[in-house]
């Protein structure tokens, strides 16, 4: 069904699609810049009649490039007869109600060891419960997953996150970063997945005008807090040592995604298209064993530095 303009969804969506269509074109420039001849790929989809999720969306996704190793931004409007486990943590009551869910969700791995990985969602929810008036929240926010930590890009990308909640109230970045280091953290290796940013989820009390606005923010924000430090880091010499390092530490962000992430997790619980949904996923990860390593190294200075709960706003 394509959504009428007396649905929430039909504000949303043009919004969702333009903002996906301006990060790609961003990330094409950069790619362009660099001298790359890679493209995104741009491919529609549409859930066939006869199977539990309905809907549509366009994955858009870039692979091989100079800038990028793999970089993929999709955006999803599908509809279901009933939530599933992951979206009904909070709202029990709203376990066996139709659905209808939209949003568009990124994550892009740098070729260049030195440049974060970086992860971006904004999207609403709306259950329809049997005699009940519908429900809808929103849900967000921005990571970032260093392999090489640098204070300056994280007060940078801590500083862009504040400005773009500060307009709902001061008191939701203290609230939505400390989300985001609580949502992002592997509990089975006791650590956090990156630096963090901020995270918000089940958000209704700014109702639906207040909600959307949050949102725009967020995503509008996105590449004023990602591409700097793209421009900072890309050109950085970068060895053997460096890749492995970097593929080392994909590991853990496969662990997270594949393990916690609610996501993911609605995803491939409510029968949604996978290929999309595992866009996330690095093109190459490792794991060893009982990986050590040398005190005082960049590499040790990850784990002892940066991958920790910090107040980045006051280390400056």
């Amino acid at each position: 069904m394509t959504p009428t303009e007396t649905t929430p969804s039909a504000q949303v969506r043009p919004w969702l699609m333009e903002l996906q269509t301006r990060i790609v074109d961003a990330l094409q420039a950069l790619e362009v810049q660099a001298g790359s001849a890679v493209q995104f790929v741009h491919e529609p989809w549409q859930k066939a009649a006869g199977e539990p999720l309905q809907g549509d969306g366009i994955t858009c996704i870039i692979e091989d490039g100079q800038v990028f190793e793999r970089a993929g931004i999709g955006f999803s409007h599908v509809r279901g007869a009933s939530l599933p486990p992951s979206a009904t943590q909070k709202r029990p009551e709203l376990a066996a109600a139709p659905f209808e869910a939209l949003g568009v969700s990124l994550v892009f791995h740098p070729r260049n060891p030195y440049v974060p990985t970086v992860h971006m969602n904004v999207r609403m929810l709306t259950a329809r419960p049997a005699g009940a008036a519908p429900v809808s929240w929103f849900g967000g926010g921005m990571d970032l997953t260093p392999y090489y930590g640098y204070e300056e890009d994280a007060q940078h990308f801590h500083r862009v996150c504040q400005a773009s909640v500060q307009p709902f109230g001061a008191d939701k970045y203290p609230r939505y970063k400390v989300w985001c280091d609580e949502y992002f953290y592997l509990k089975h290796r006791g650590e956090q997945r990156g630096i963090g940013g901020i995270f918000f989820d089940d958000v209704s009390e700014l109702g639906f005008e207040g909600g959307f606005a949050l949102i725009q923010s967020v995503g509008e924000h996105f590449l004023q807090a990602y591409l700097p430090i793209v421009q900072r880091r890309q050109a950085q010499p970068w060895g053997e040592r460096e890749q492995q390092f970097q593929r080392y530490r994909r590991g853990r962000y496969v662990e997270f995604n594949l393990v916690f992430d609610r996501g993911t997790h609605f995803g491939l619980q409510s029968g949604g298209r996978t290929e999309s949904i595992l866009l996330s996923m690095p093109p190459h990860a490792c794991w060893a064993y009982q990986k050590q390593f040398e005190p005082g190294s960049r590499e040790a200075e990850l784990t002892e530095k940066f991958l920790i709960r910090r107040d980045w706003l006051a280390d400056h």
